[in-house]
């Protein structure tokens, strides 16, 4: 987003709307986060953002496509720990820690604004409210890698598709890019299979369940909640750890 942008058209970004089911964003935190959007870049698929290893390394905040955050094994297998999305501030353990301890790489066109450390902390001295904001979504974050943990650990493989589902499309919906119908999807099944801890073949034939028993299609990019509050019910999905359905704390 250009340095000159309005402050209606910074409200109505991705981050700030994420970020406005938490606080009431006054006229000066949103002049503060238009300082955060000058560096705009682009990222073609399969280039990672951040490199495991690096040191010094930037935050951005998603204006547009998706991305994931990932681990190599040893082994050379890898292991997705997280989906982002428009709105989503990734890479911020990167830019606060000396070193980054994972990868980030984009699914589709990425474009997003690069954070320096300097910048950030800047930001954050001078609206108090915008850092809690920021930290509300940082914590947001790990309680849904904690979900995402209980995914591969207790959950069958179809509820854990199911519960990953239904997750994308409640964040979706808090950016405006997502309804209670369904959304845009661009993951593919080798994509989900690594999130999932699942084989690619295991994936398609949970989708094929889920379609069959007329809850879930997933079908040419689009997801499509074909019975939602069965899904939710199978899944046993409870949207109260995404904290974002409650009245505003500031």
């Amino acid at each position: 987003m250009p340095e000159t942008a309005s402050l209606s058209a910074i409200q109505d970004s991705p981050f700030a709307r994420k970020l406005a089911a938490f606080v009431k964003l006054s006229d000066l935190d949103l002049t503060a986060m238009s300082d955060l959007y000058r560096r705009r870049r682009r990222f073609a698929v399969g280039v990672d953002m951040i490199h495991q290893g690096q040191t010094n390394q930037s935050a951005y905040v998603v204006a547009s496509g998706w991305a994931c955050s990932y681990k190599i094994l040893p082994g050379g297998s890898r292991q997705i720990v997280d989906i982002q999305i428009p709105g989503d501030f990734l890479g911020l353990r990167s830019v606060l820690f000396r070193t980054a301890d994972h990868n980030v790489e984009p699914i589709t066109l990425v474009q997003a604004s690069e954070v320096k450390q300097r910048d950030l902390l800047n930001t954050f001295s001078q609206t108090p409210r915008l850092a809690t904001a920021v930290l509300w979504a940082a914590s947001r974050d790990e309680a849904m890698v904690v979900e995402h943990l209980v995914d591969i650990g207790r959950r069958s493989a179809t509820e854990r598709m199911a519960h990953f589902l239904l997750e994308l499309g409640a964040r979706l919906r808090l950016v405006g890019l997502g309804t209670r119908a369904g959304y845009l999807c661009p993951m593919s099944q080798y994509l989900l299979a690594d999130a999932l801890g699942l084989s690619a073949v295991h994936v398609n034939r949970v989708l094929r369940e889920l379609r069959e028993e007329g809850m879930l299609t997933f079908q040419k990019g689009r997801v499509v909640f074909d019975d939602y509050d069965a899904l939710v019910e199978m899944a046993g999905f409870d949207r109260t750890y995404l904290d974002q359905d409650r009245p505003l704390l500031l």
